[in-house]
């Protein structure tokens, strides 16, 4: 734990002025974090005074009143300096809004010293079992990619377990960091600092309290808050949680670009004209990339989002992040030999967007059906009809 307390926040300008500070010790450490596989100790602490772990923590147990847009725009903030901080500062938040489906009895246990404990989650696991007793449940098992499992407090992970019919159903677990070990496997070629490396459980006993159905999680029910922000689907959101990121290593890499091209004119090479164009194509397509971004996360800013907004939200978070890839792969070949050698950072940020947006919720086929699946279901039932 951190035992810190923080003073309250309570403007959306207070938290992304926190959130780009904590951007420069982020940037300034980027390049060895990059080299060594973890954020620093000093980082991880700007991260938290920030606001990140307790940006969606539920009020009661003295989480901020963040919304969705302002939250995504303080990650982009960070993710300016480095993506990898970045990647953490938004997880840190949004596994702190599952820890809301928990009981009650479960969250006062996780923020019992405040609302900054750190979490982390895995979904990902090859060797997973929980046996259940009158109390609770005996849980085993090997997860993966658990990003910031280095310096976290408690961990989400799934297993499956037998439902009331029997049918296998995922249950989410919490468990203290005094339970899971920690395997080194996270050896990649970008987005190396997020130290997403192996959680291991043996045989812990996790007491019913601290579990919940992951399909009530997914569907937004059963949270003890009445936040709205609590009752929002997972997928109405999850696809800010990771493209965030990747817009603030966007924005880095463009004004990486400006100043390299203001360098050459003011030594009196002109930059030429393809390079300009390259340049302004990429800041447009930033620009798009982070209007979409905004706009999914103001519609769940004020309401709970229908089916439409669920598929719109996800095709627009996968279609912003081609977007963000293209333009930085433009930039990176824009700056030639210069950003090819290990030592720009430009190359770093290239290898870290091109490394995140390969995550699963950010895939445009999956998005792009699940959008066109309604309107094509509609018109067979009215065919039918």
């Amino acid at each position: 734990m951190t035992g810190m307390l923080l003073a309250p926040r309570t403007t959306s300008d207070t938290f992304v002025s926190a959130a780009r500070a904590a951007g420069v010790p982020a940037g300034r450490h980027a390049a060895r974090a990059d080299r060594e596989r973890r954020l620093s100790a000093d980082v991880v602490e700007a991260l938290v005074e920030a606001g990140f772990s307790r940006a969606l923590v539920p009020a009661r147990h003295g989480g901020e009143a963040t919304d969705f847009a302002t939250l995504t725009e303080a990650v982009a903030a960070v993710g300016e300096g480095c993506a990898s901080a970045a990647w953490i500062g938004s997880l840190l938040a949004y596994t702190a809004r599952f820890a809301a489906y928990l009981p009650a009895e479960a969250q006062a246990e996780i923020w019992a010293d405040g609302p900054d404990s750190r979490l982390v989650s895995s979904l990902v696991s090859t060797a997973a079992t929980a046996r259940a007793t009158d109390s609770g449940w005996h849980l085993s098992g090997t997860w993966t990619y658990a990003s910031g499992v280095e310096f976290s407090d408690w961990a989400l992970v799934m297993a499956m377990v037998p439902g009331a019919d029997e049918k296998p159903q995922a249950r989410f677990f919490a468990v203290p960091r005094s339970a899971y070990r920690i395997e080194e496997t996270w050896d990649t070629v970008g987005m190396r600092a997020t130290g997403s490396h192996t959680l291991l459980v043996d045989e812990e006993f996790v007491p019913t309290h601290r579990t919940c159905l992951m399909d009530d999680m997914f569907a937004g029910r059963g949270a003890v808050s009445d936040e709205l922000r609590h009752s929002q689907p997972t997928f109405a959101v999850n696809g800010l949680t990771f493209a965030a990121p990747i817009l603030g290593a966007a924005r880095g890499a463009l004004k990486l670009s400006a100043r390299a091209l203001a360098e050459k004119t003011a030594r009196g090479n002109e930059p030429s004209e393809t390079q300009r164009i390259a340049h302004a194509r990429a800041a447009g397509e930033i620009d798009a990339a982070g209007l979409l971004l905004t706009r999914a996360a103001q519609s769940v800013d004020r309401a709970r989002a229908t089916d439409d907004v669920l598929v719109r939200n996800r095709r627009d978070c996968a279609l912003a992040t081609q977007l963000l890839v293209g333009a930085v792969d433009t930039l990176f070949r824009g700056g030639g030999t210069r950003s090819q050698s290990a030592s720009d950072p430009l190359q770093r940020i290239w290898r870290d967007v091109n490394s995140a947006a390969s995550h699963m919720v950010l895939q445009f086929e999956p998005a792009a059906l699940a959008f066109t699946r309604g309107p094509l279901d509609a018109a067979r039932a009215e065919k039918s009809s």
